[in-house]
């Protein structure tokens, strides 16, 4: 018999097993909206549109973000999942297309399925409007007439930053009606855009205000993201200008529970627990059972693949196995979109998906979501628990802990996440690297002219250095004020959005004879993914390394079918190179600075599944990696370490170094691997134990320097944590397994911390 998802978790409640798992339960109930009428002035059509979708009224944001854009301000909207978003930019879209035809739009979204969704939503609007819209999708997926006709007579053009980074903007000549008419640019799922890809966003958005420049335009943005605790500070970076922040929700509500819950402990201290995707599988199966249209959110393709396959066992003798589908990347553009479309009319009863559906993406009445391990950021939760009850009258969204510091963090400190509020979004544009590779782009796209006073400017930024560098390498040549392009290369090809270095390795398949690239692999990952003998792991699929050349940037794999994967050992040294912040005061002495790193891939282990057993091990010779980024770096003082066996230093300092690599993400809203630590039982600067932590990018983009800042709260945060796991001498969940810490090191990490003055409790917004 068919249930409801709030129906179902109070049978849970219920349930003393389920309960014993549950550390936090919260209920949001239900709430009414906030009604503003339709501006006057709206183009009847566009009217008639809203009335036929039955939307008579709108909700206060949308008619605030309506009132700002018409006084000619740039708009960012940020209100919860399902509020209603879309529309606060459709409307003054569609208005100005239908007053004036020749008006253009450009929107970005961080993802294709983001823009097909947008693409149906405004094809919808026009036809119960009876009126003509010329909006077209603009990515790898299009084919080329329609490429052909967006250029031409495209009104709305609908793409992702790196198209508009490859193939837009380097073709502006293309381009013209669209940058000419060019009123509105719309960047939605803001949030998305932090670390090294909001950087680099960043700098593309400063070259689309150039190009729109130099073609007579000056569009108004507006910008649209999930909440986060700098809305203002991240959107004017991002478009180098100022922006009204609509933060008001006039949205409805649906009654909500929220539930936290810990996987069954498999060792009496707690330091072994059941399987997080195994565990997550079990509770959706309840949901689905009773007829709950459920979605379950895992961290990683190959975990979607098991949760798909412990799902449809669950029901081989009941459902049809098409109802329970996987979406993640690597499927087919056709597939994804099929999934989406049985999400929407109710054919696929449960899907396990990576967070390629995290966005604000249409996929119907789903009352129930699964998070299998906390997403990373307080953001990403609230996004991925949104997915469930965008249409309903009620929804249940359930977060299961894996055994990693911050998932054990969240799940035992839960007043942490309703308190806390979103994390600061953080982009560093001006990071030289990326900077310098824009610049380049833009030199390609239009020539760069020297101001009264002999200097380039890009951005407002003197880049004259960076101009300088690119004549002497022979890209560049200068005639009078002005600076031309004289290379053969193409730059934006060689700059990519999604890492601070465009080195990509690219995996190929030599199964059965044949040659196929199957995958690439970023240069920091390369020695520990994809070195000889690896198992490299692609869509579900085991293969095996055969041979990477490493000069050639080129991995050779095949097919394999075996019991284990692999684990790299990664060495790690730091060197100082300049101290720009030195905080005396704190015992722990904290510095920000520059820092060069240098990275030896060791060792790998090969370890079996399901058991996680070590059944083999192997050399790896690679050569170095060198990186010259930023750092915070503090010091244990003498008179704290005293009295600790000096053979237990290093395990002391890999413990509280472990703790803080996985808090920081809470801190800095960014992603784990944006992040290194390095320890050193003797650093050759004071002589005395010190804990690093570095940008895992070429320059840096900001997260080490915020650290600095940030450092009181986060070293209370993993006192806390340490306190708080229930193991007896560290695991996973804290400060790491002992067999690799040291006996002891548990105890003696807190005991260091609380001596240092950091006794835990709950930590202060940054």
């Amino acid at each position: 018999m068919k249930k409801t998802a709030i129906e179902v978790a109070s049978l849970l409640r219920a349930d003393p097993r389920f309960l014993s798992g549950v550390t936090a339960w919260h209920h949001i109930p239900a709430s009414e909206g906030d009604f503003r009428p339709i501006p006057e002035g709206i183009h009847p059509s566009l009217v008639s549109a809203l009335e036929s979708k039955g939307i008579k009224r709108l909700y206060s944001h949308q008619r605030e973000a309506y009132d700002l854009l018409l006084e000619g301000a740039n708009v960012c909207v940020v209100t919860p999942t399902a509020s209603g978003k879309t529309l606060c930019y459709n409307l003054p879209v569609l208005d100005a297309v239908l007053k004036d035809p020749e008006s253009r739009a450009l929107y970005i979204f961080p993802t294709k399925a983001l823009a097909q969704d947008q693409l149906a939503e405004m094809s919808e609007l026009a036809q119960k409007g009876n009126f003509t819209l010329r909006s077209y999708t603009f990515d790898g997926d299009t084919p080329s007439q329609k490429r052909r006709l967006a250029k031409e007579v495209g009104q709305v053009i609908i793409t992702n930053p790196d198209m508009l980074h490859q193939a837009i903007l380097p073709h502006h000549p293309t381009w013209v009606k669209l940058f000419s008419g060019l009123k509105f640019v719309v960047i939605d799922e803001m949030h998305g855009y932090r670390g090294v890809f909001g950087s680099h966003v960043a700098n593309v958005i400063r070259r689309l205000k150039r190009i729109a420049s130099f073609y007579g335009s000056n569009p108004q943005f507006i910008l649209a993201s999930a909440t986060i605790a700098n809305p203002e500070e991240l959107a004017s970076t991002l478009i180098q200008d100022k922006v009204s922040v609509v933060l008001k929700n006039g949205a409805p509500t649906a009654e909500k529970d929220i539930i936290f819950y810990n996987p069954p402990a498999l060792t009496p201290d707690g330091s072994v627990r059941a399987s997080v995707i195994d565990t997550a599988a079990k509770i959706a199966s309840r949901f689905i059972d009773s007829g709950v249209q459920t979605i379950v959110f895992a961290r990683s393709r190959v975990s979607v693949e098991l949760l798909v396959q412990y799902l449809r066992a669950s029901y081989k003798e009941r459902m049809e196995k098409d109802r329970i589908q996987g979406y993640r990347g690597g499927y087919l553009p056709n597939e994804r979109r099929a999934i989406e479309r049985g999400l929407r009319e109710g054919k696929i009863l449960g899907v396990a998906a990576t967070n390629a559906l995290e966005l604000g993406i249409d996929i119907g009445n789903l009352e129930c979501a699964i998070l299998a391990g906390y997403p990373g950021t307080i953001a990403s939760t609230w996004q991925q628990a949104g997915r469930a009850g965008r249409r309903s009258g009620g929804a249940v969204s359930i977060l299961v802990a894996g055994a990693g510091p911050l998932d054990q963090f969240i799940v035992n400190n839960p007043d942490y996440f309703f308190e806390q509020g979103a994390e600061y979004g953080l982009v560093n544009p001006d990071n030289p690297y990326i900077l310098g590779e824009h610049v380049k782009c833009a030199a390609y796209e239009l020539p760069f002219k020297d101001d009264p006073e002999g200097v380039t400017t890009f951005a407002g930024k003197d880049v004259t250095p960076i101009m300088e560098l690119l004549k002497d390498q022979g890209i560049l040549y200068r005639s009078q004020n002005r600076w031309n392009w004289s290379s053969d290369s193409f730059p934006a090809a060689g700059v990519s959005l999604r890492s601070a270095s465009a080195e990509n390795f690219v995996v190929i398949d030599t199964t059965g004879g044949g040659r196929q690239v199957i995958g690439e692999v970023d240069w920091a990952s390369a020695p520990l993914l994809i070195h000889d003998e690896a198992i490299y792991l692609h869509g579900g699929q085991q293969y095996h390394v055969l041979h990477l050349d490493y000069p050639a940037k080129k991995a050779y794999v095949k097919k394999v079918n075996v019991d284990y994967y692999t684990d790299a050992n990664l060495a790690v040294g730091v060197k100082v190179v300049s101290v720009d912040r030195d905080d005396q005061e704190s015992p722990l002495n904290p510095r920000f600075g520059e820092l060069s790193v240098t990275a030896l891939a060791t060792i790998f282990k090969k370890i079996k599944l399901y058991t996680n057993e070590n059944v083999g091990a192997g050399e790896i010779a690679l050569p170095e990696m060198n990186m010259h980024t930023q750092g915070t770096w503090f010091s244990l003082p003498r008179d704290l370490i005293e009295d600790t066996d000096p053979r237990l230093v290093g395990g002391v300092l890999s413990g509280i170094a472990n703790v803080l690599l996985n808090i920081a993400p809470l801190f800095l809203m960014s992603d784990k691997r944006d992040l290194g630590v390095s320890v050193e039982v003797r650093s050759p600067l004071d002589g005395r134990p010190t804990v690093y932590m570095y940008d895992s990018y070429p320059g840096g983009v900001g997260l080490a320097e915020r650290l600095y800042a940030l450092l009181p709260d986060l070293l209370n945060a993993a006192s806390e944590l340490i306190s708080s796991c229930p193991c007896l001498d560290g695991c996973p969940g804290c400060v790491g397994p002992a067999g690799e810490a040291g006996e002891g090191t548990k105890d003696l990490c807190l005991s260091l911390l609380r001596k240092a003055g950091f006794t835990g409790g709950a930590p202060s917004r940054g």
